[in-house]
């Protein structure tokens, strides 16, 4: 029997239900105590000194790149394989956006072709936790200490992750979460910054915020004054207080769906590791990924039809996938700006075989059953 399975359902229970409920009937619903509360619990389960909530993983990693002075003579390094937001707001600080290739197996930036791009206008690498898996950190921050260079986490995908038994979001200058809808740690729209200094931080929360030296909450609680400053130019990346009860709720769930999407991607590598026709995805020793997403790869040779084609045969099994990522060098904005496909031979190589299938915490075990099933199918009657 066919089944409907999405690419991703976020895991709402009653008490996220319940909470926004609660913030509502409160009568606060922007930034105010719940967020307050949340950037203190987030804090304390990173193990960072500060949280700096905002809208949005973009907004926190325009912030982070604005705090550390990111401007027009300075070079940012990224990989080519990520959401283009890591790309366009290296652009929105004007400065130049140089793509590194990426690793086949994991995705994630490759630290050995880094040094080779760096000069002395370097100011920042910014290594982007691949579907949670963690980037080869260690060398990483070697290479960014000797030569004096800014490293901002993107953690996106990687809420809970761990490199060499240390949690993803602890090892670079800040790094900046995604609590998108299809996230780890899903509100709708918002994001976190984390760092220890407490001189960013504070610029942090002016910047999220017009540039004011006194949010709402702290305007308007009883006995508090109307008056502010605007210290500087600032955006409007404030999050809310209905988004951060959410985010408290799901903050003290975050493991338990981490080993929910685990437990499907096992599944899904038990079996898929025996076919010929494809490539699992294998987290490395030496890391626990969030599974934020489950890429798995084609390969191509023992197959008859291409990518794409698989992907439209899982769509009529009523199986919806998508492909992470459309390499960034490949828009035409980027071509524009004189990047070329040529120079990415393993973005390419991944780009042409990778499918995300759904992995969610709430995907019973008939639904895994029934995308191994299909997709096996599909192996089977296209195989070379």
């Amino acid at each position: 029997m066919k089944r409907k399975i999405p690419f991703h359902r976020p895991s709402i229970s009653v008490d996220e239900i319940n909470a926004v409920v609660e913030t509502l009937e409160n009568r606060w619903t922007t930034m105010g105590p719940r967020t307050v509360e949340f950037e203190k619990l987030f804090t304390q389960y990173i193990g960072s000194t500060h949280s700096v909530s905002v809208n949005s993983g973009t907004a926190a990693l325009h912030c982070a790149l604005t705090v550390l002075g990111i401007g027009e003579k300075d070079e940012v390094i990224i990989p080519a394989n990520t959401f283009v937001a890591t790309a366009e707001v290296v652009e929105y600080c004007r400065a130049r956006l140089i793509m590194v290739d990426v690793e086949r197996d994991t995705h994630c930036i490759d630290c050995g072709r880094i040094a080779e791009k760096i000069t002395p206008r370097t100011k920042a690498i910014i290594p982007v936790h691949f579907a949670g898996h963690p980037c080869d950190m260690n060398p990483l921050m070697e290479l960014s200490q000797q030569n004096s260079i800014s490293v901002i986490e993107d953690a996106a995908h990687a809420l809970p992750s761990w490199y060499a038994g240390r949690r993803v979001g602890t090892f670079g200058d800040m790094a900046c979460f995604s609590f998108y809808a299809t996230k780890t740690l899903a509100v709708g729209e918002g994001g976190m910054i984390v760092t220890d200094s407490d001189e960013w931080a504070d610029r942090l929360r002016m910047l999220r915020l017009h540039g004011m030296s006194r949010d709402a909450w702290e305007r308007y609680r009883e006995g508090a004054s109307w008056k502010y400053d605007v210290a500087e130019l600032g955006y409007k990346y404030n999050t809310t207080d209905i988004s951060a009860a959410i985010g408290i709720v799901q903050l003290g769930r975050v493991e338990e769906m981490q080993r929910a999407r685990a437990r499907i991607a096992q599944r899904y590598n038990d079996v898929f590791l025996e076919e010929e026709a494809l490539i699992p995805y294998i987290v490395r020793s030496d890391a626990v990924s969030s599974w934020h997403l489950y890429p798995l790869k084609l390969e191509l040779d023992a197959l008859k039809i291409s990518r794409d084609q698989f992907i439209d045969e899982l769509n009529v099994q009523g199986i919806h996938t998508s492909v992470h990522f459309i390499p960034v060098y490949r828009f035409t904005y980027y071509k524009k700006r004189g990047y070329r496909a040529e120079e990415f031979d393993n973005c390419e190589w991944i780009y042409e075989r990778e499918i995300s299938l759904p992995i969610f915490p709430d995907m019973t075990n008939e639904d895994v059953d029934y995308v191994i099933e299909k997709v096996l199918d599909i192996c089977r009657e296209h195989k070379r």
